[in-house]
């Protein structure tokens, strides 16, 4: 089983610095493909001076689509991708390997606290992975940490719905899961990122948790999402409808435009299930029917 090691990379001389050493120390036969997305300092050099292949963009276009130059650069049977930041170590690529041998399709390594950017990001996350577990059925350690390994042609299968910028962890999980490609976690520590950290954004990480939020929801059952809130509408608009029923002994505007919107979000929800299900026809099936 040939490995490929893909790390995406924008700036992160640094960081490359301390993780390729100990790849080739203890994968010396793996590929080690650098996805470099538009850097300004000298992270082409150092990953050339370690041995990686390096793939370089004239600008930067996204973690997001990094990861889906370097899947399609890899040649391994297997994908490992890893942060080029230091949070990673070498030594944990046998623990994602030896679970994928047990006859899983990707297995992903579950941050501790200890790994989070801070105590926001952490906080999302873990509603983030709740929210993905019940929409799934299963437990979902980490939704959105970017050190896995999977498949390399079942990867591939999905590169078309990976975006361009981040999130490209939570997209791939929830395909995997959606086309009944089975997923493992294996706890994983995270040393501390080298290089400036992230700040914190109110307003745009939280219009970011709301959108992967609706693309947990789109990626996997759509209908989980809005039967509920459909439901809601209409028991708000029943419960409204009696209250005037009995004060003003009539029916208002206002509960028949909360009937008629429980209607539309429930037909949303179910055209959206059909398309999301046309989505993964992509996902070939003969290895289910030997």
């Amino acid at each position: 089983m040939r490995v490929s090691v893909v790390l995406p990379a924008k700036n992160e001389a640094e960081g490359l610095a301390r993780t390729l050493p100990q790849l080739r120390e203890q994968w010396p036969d793996a590929e080690v493909i650098v996805v470099d997305d538009g850097s300004t300092d000298d992270t082409v050099g150092v990953a050339a001076a370690n041995g990686a292949r390096v793939l370089s963009s004239p600008y930067s276009m996204g973690n997001g689509a990094a990861i889906k130059r370097g899947a399609r650069a890899a040649t391994g049977d297997v994908i490992v991708f890893m942060d080029a930041d230091g949070q990673h170590s070498a030594a944990h690529v046998g623990l994602l390997l030896d679970k994928l041998a047990e006859g899983y399709d990707m297995v992903v390594g579950a941050r501790d606290s200890s790994g989070q950017a801070n105590l926001h990001r952490g906080f999302a996350n873990a509603l983030y992975n709740r929210l993905a577990s019940w929409m799934t059925g299963h437990a979902i350690l980490d939704l959105t940490s970017g050190f896995r390994a999977a498949r390399a042609e079942k990867f591939r299968e999905f590169l078309h719905l990976l975006p361009n910028g981040f999130s490209y962890p939570t997209t791939s999980t929830m395909a995997f899961f959606r086309s009944a490609y089975p997923v493992a976690y294996v706890p994983i520590p995270v040393a501390k990122r080298i290089g400036t950290n992230s700040h914190i954004r109110p307003i745009k990480d939280g219009i970011r948790f709301l959108l992967i939020i609706f693309k947990i929801a789109t990626l996997y059952s759509p209908l989980k999402l809005f039967a509920p809130a459909g439901l809601t509408f209409f028991l708000i608009g029943l419960g409204y409808y009696g209250f005037t029923f009995f004060t003003q002994h009539r029916l208002t505007n206002m509960s028949v435009l909360l009937f008629s919107a429980s209607v539309i979000i429930f037909l949303i929800g179910l055209v959206s299930e059909q398309i999301t299900g046309l989505t993964y026809l992509g996902a070939r099936a003969p290895q289910d029917e030997t």
